[in-house]
């Protein structure tokens, strides 16, 4: 096995035990560290986590559909998360919890999230963009070690580093902000890096996981700003995702981003989720934090 394919398992399962919460007792659960993680934690696992504690609750023929996040406070890497479960209903078809997230006592977010047996129904969706193959485009990795000199020391480790799933957009974005792109659109092509466990939940929760990714910094786009931008201020606000029908993390997909609206210190983004043979499988959407702290620094 090569460096590479030692690194990508390595990768592969340190996520899957991430996101693999631990049963306490009484609607409570634990979700893990990540492993190395240095600073805020990513608001994708905190949705991950949650999702898989309260898929616990209910019967593996109840799928989870649909998951609606606020997000309170920033988490900490330093920190373990406490999960807390609440049995709102279960009913002949659906069930519903409520999730909130700890970290020493205090809250950093609150989930509903809805299950449902698996019915036949009436059945259409929107065709998926026209963008290129996979294989026709650049891995985001490559993209990035070109930026890597002009990353700051503090953030390039981070920037740089080794993820899980490999990613491929459409078109490269420009890290270092001051190229405006209108309309604020994006579609990334992502693929976890190895084959991961065949447990349809694992599967949910790491595209949850990975939902947190791209969807925000959409509504930047217009605007020629990044997280780089000198005065920028981005945080998530609230994230929403709805499942719609079976996918595989470890199979292609395509993230085609949008962001419809920006004001007020706010931006709006939508996401959807199609397979490589072009079946919408999910939706998400999410409003962010995007505060410019000096207007002057904002790129003219």
């Amino acid at each position: 096995m090569t460096d590479i394919e030692n690194t990508a398992c390595t990768l592969v399962t340190e996520l899957e035990d991430l996101l693999t919460v631990t049963r306490m007792g009484d609607g409570w659960y634990l979700g893990k560290r990540k492993p190395g993680g240095v600073g805020r934690v990513f608001g994708g696992q905190v949705i991950a986590q949650a999702l898989a504690a309260a898929q616990d609750t209910v019967s593996s023929e109840r799928i989870a559909h649909s998951l609606h996040a606020y997000f309170m406070r920033a988490g900490s890497e330093d920190y373990e998360i406490t999960y807390r479960v609440e049995r709102d209903f279960d009913g002949g078809s659906f069930s519903t919890r409520r999730i909130i997230a700890l970290q020493q006592d205090k809250p950093i977010l609150n989930m509903a999230c809805s299950f449902q047996k698996a019915e036949k129904g009436l059945s259409h969706q929107n065709p998926m963009p026209d963008v290129p193959p996979p294989e026709e485009l650049k891995d985001e990795a490559e993209l990035r070690a070109i930026y890597a000199d002009q990353i700051p020391e503090k953030f390039r480790d981070n920037f740089v580093r080794e993820r899980a799933f490999e990613s491929r957009p459409v078109n490269a974005r420009d890290w270092l902000g001051g190229d405006k792109s209108p309309p604020a659109a994006q579609d990334v092509r992502f693929l976890f890096r190895k084959n991961t466990v065949d447990d349809p939940a694992m599967h949910r929760a790491m595209l949850a996981y990975q939902s947190d990714s791209w969807l925000l910094g959409t509504c930047t786009l217009a605007h020629g700003v990044t997280w780089l931008t000198p005065g920028m201020m981005s945080a998530s606000l609230d994230h929403a995702v709805w499942l719609h029908d079976d996918f595989r993390v470890d199979d292609w997909l395509l993230y085609s981003c949008d962001s419809p609206w920006t004001g007020h210190g706010r931006g709006f983004n939508r996401g959807s989720i199609y397979t490589r043979d072009g079946r919408l499988v999910a939706s998400a959407t999410q409003e962010g934090l995007i505060r410019l702290r000096d207007e002057s620094a904002k790129p003219a």
